[in-house]
């Protein structure tokens, strides 16, 4: 399985790219998706066939909270992969370009697997760097001169953030000589061996640096550029799969901190960087004059909560593994959902586009449903994982957090519902006509909202198993 999921992705990538033919690029486009969705449903089934050589097999592995992380970038994947359909039909991308857009997905999803099944602290470190690589080729795909601006921007932040983090790890190298190991099971087992003053530099340098290429403030200056430039599915793939595998790195190091008994330490900035996190999506988002830079705020948002959750024990950090599919299923929809008012209206200002739910009706009702979804109301999972979020600060006796936490939310949820409803309202520059997409312009929202409405309305056993599994591991 471990074979397939990093290889798989390259092998037809090669092949995609010889061919250059539109039909054997749109096949495997659905291929890999689909397989890696096979692959996540065995896992789940207790199916598990690893055909790795050993010297190979100890640098990946499947643990619980690498499954879940899997699972939830499978199902971005897909949707994304079946939405890039209508975006090469509708902006007519040529074969080659359509090859080169799916090669580069490919390098961009294999190495997105490659950080989350990592056993060993250096080697994710060079897959979040490979991340970093694929995905700046398309947030340029579209060859504007705002997107090789945000492709830069992009990759200049990011390298340092990720420089920082190589940082990091040299002087974890340096306190952990007697563990002899940057395996983590290793840090894990002996990490009350590391020297603590080392110990706790380097978090501070993985912090910055993994904490840059997350996208929380106030090391978030990429993301905004980024998300609003690159196609809507690869947006879409930023927002719900990339961030949080970066985010999985500063997981795996906090198990670190909380085995050396260092975890006051870490939490203070996990809970700091968080709030100022919402504070700046707060501020942004009541300015904010494009919808996509809308959304792209919101997952700085939706970050910082994942931060606060992760600083607030075993009840916060369950809580956290319920909003992060919730952010990323809710995300995918709206990013994608955003190319289609992209396509129907020919701009992304917020003042240009009224009338979508007369202009397109499944548009704006997925446009809204979406919304809804990510600002937590009822019976969306993401009101679970925030009321289970403040739940946890008073459990931790951190109860006066909640008033700043409700307020920020407030504020993030006026500023994005009053544009949401503002662009699915009205007639002013709606000409009377009715416009009808391809199914393929649908089909991952729907998917993705009616999985959402499952798992808050009744979490199954499977699911929930694996979110306490995944949730667990920082116990």
């Amino acid at each position: 399985m471990i074979t397939i999921l990093l290889f798989l992705p390259v092998l037809l990538g090669v092949v995609v790219l010889l061919s250059s033919k539109r039909e054997i690029t749109r096949i495997a486009l659905l291929l890999v998706p689909a397989v890696y969705l096979i692959i996540v449903i065995c896992i789940w089934s207790g199916i598990n066939w690893i055909i790795l050589p050993g010297w190979l097999n100890i640098y990946f592995s499947f643990d619980p909270i690498g499954i879940y992380f899997l699972a939830v970038m499978t199902v971005v994947f897909s949707a994304s992969s079946i939405y890039s359909l209508f975006y090469f039909k509708e902006h007519n991308v040529s074969p080659q370009k359509e090859a080169a857009y799916t090669v580069t997905n490919f390098l961009f999803a294999a190495s997105m697997a490659g950080v989350i099944l990592s056993t060993h602290l250096a080697l994710m470190w060079v897959f979040v760097e490979a991340t970093t690589l694929s995905s700046a080729l398309l947030i340029y795909f579209e060859r504007k001169k705002s997107s090789l601006e945000a492709a830069w921007k992009y990759i200049y932040i990011c390298s340092i953030g990720i420089s920082l983090a190589f940082v990091g790890i040299i002087f974890l190298s340096i306190g952990s000589k007697p563990v002899g190991s940057l395996f983590f099971s290793d840090l894990y087992k002996h990490a009350s061996q590391i020297n603590p003053f080392w110990l706790l530099i380097s978090f501070v340098f993985v912090f910055v640096g993994f904490g840059t290429k997350v996208g929380v403030a106030p090391i978030h200056a990429w993301l905004p550029d980024a998300h609003s430039e690159a196609p809507s599915p690869i947006s879409a793939m930023l927002s719900g799969t990339l961030l949080n595998t970066a985010f999985l790195g500063l997981i795996r190091y906090q198990e670190i901190m909380v085995s050396a008994h260092q975890e006051y330490f870490s939490n203070s900035l996990f809970l700091i960087t968080g709030f100022l996190s919402l504070l700046i999506s707060a501020v942004f988002m009541l300015q904010v004059k494009n919808y996509k830079r809308m959304l792209a705020y919101s997952s700085i948002e939706n970050m910082g909560i994942l931060f606060i959750g992760i600083a607030l024990g075993k009840l916060g950090i369950f809580a956290a593994m319920i909003l992060l599919v919730a952010h990323s299923f809710s995300k995918t929809s709206l990013f994608l959902t955003s190319g289609n008012i992209l396509h129907l209206y020919k701009t992304k200002k917020i003042e240009n586009v009224n009338g979508l739910l007369k202009k397109d009706s499944l548009t704006g009702w997925l446009w809204i449903i979406s919304l809804l979804s990510i600002s937590g109301m009822p019976p969306f999972p993401s009101f679970i994982a925030k009321f289970l979020i403040i739940k946890a600060m008073f459990t931790m006796n951190l109860g006066w957090l909640a008033v700043p936490f409700f307020i920020l939310l407030a504020v993030i949820i006026y500023g994005m519902g009053g544009s949401v409803f503002k662009m699915s309202f009205g007639e002013s520059n709606f000409d009377g006509t009715n416009s009808k997409l391809n199914f393929s312009a649908y089909a991952g929202q729907i998917i993705i909202l009616v999985l959402l409405l499952i798992i808050g309305t009744n979490i199954p056993d499977m699911i929930l198993n694996i979110i306490k599994n995944a949730a667990g591991f920082l116990n």
